[in-house]
């Protein structure tokens, strides 16, 4: 078994579209694959609420890197990302 592969949800508390990417992503995993979701309040911080606002819901890989989606899950860039990961790890 792989090592998990990271994920950054940026997201609001009582938002169905973050809660609907979440489960999405989450659904995505295969066998022997965890994904492992830090999922982050924009809220919680003014210059997330600057950079993010109505993008909500954000998916990165890695937070430093490019988005992978938003306001919907992308399944084939996510699985993209988790397939980076695997072949990294490997």
């Amino acid at each position: 078994m792989m090592g998990a592969v990271p994920f950054t949800l940026y997201s609001r508390s009582y938002c169905h579209l973050c809660e609907d990417m979440l489960q999405a992503l989450l659904a995505l995993q295969q066998p022997g694959e965890r994904f492992e979701v830090a999922v982050v309040d924009v809220d919680a911080d003014p210059a997330l609420v600057e950079r993010f606002d109505e993008l909500v819901p954000v998916l990165y890989g890695d937070p430093e890197g490019e988005e992978l989606c938003h306001y919907f899950l992308d399944p084939v860039a996510a699985r993209g990302w988790a397939e980076a990961c695997a072949r990294a790890a490997a």
